[in-house]
């Protein structure tokens, strides 16, 4: 889950145009949210995989999930923001954050 997190967050430097897409008009600073959230990521992911600092780095994970989870809403209901992906692709992903605070979860 770790290599997960921190192969996402790297993404984010690597493409943060296609992740500042898919930020919500009505959030500010679109460069600066997409920096913090792939710093976060990253650190994350690492904290996960020391065992001491694996809880805490868990409830961060959870807690940056549910702060996003307004891009995977605005992705759903936004065409430009969901890259012409299928509806109902958009739709799963939604749900699928639960799947992922859960899996986050295991680690507390």
């Amino acid at each position: 889950m770790g290599l997960l997190y921190i192969l996402a967050g790297l993404n984010h430097f690597r493409k943060p145009k296609m992740y500042e897409r898919i930020i919500p008009a009505a959030l500010p600073a679109p460069k600066v949210l997409n920096f913090l959230s792939g710093v976060a990521e990253v650190v994350f992911g690492l904290l996960l995989m020391l065992p001491q600092y694996s809880s805490m780095a868990a409830w961060g994970i959870i807690a940056l999930l549910i702060a996003v989870f307004p891009a995977n809403i605005y992705m759903a209901v936004n065409k430009k923001a969901g890259f012409g992906l299928p509806l109902w692709v958009l739709y799963l992903r939604l749900p699928l954050q639960l799947v992922l605070i859960y899996w986050a979860w295991l680690y507390t």
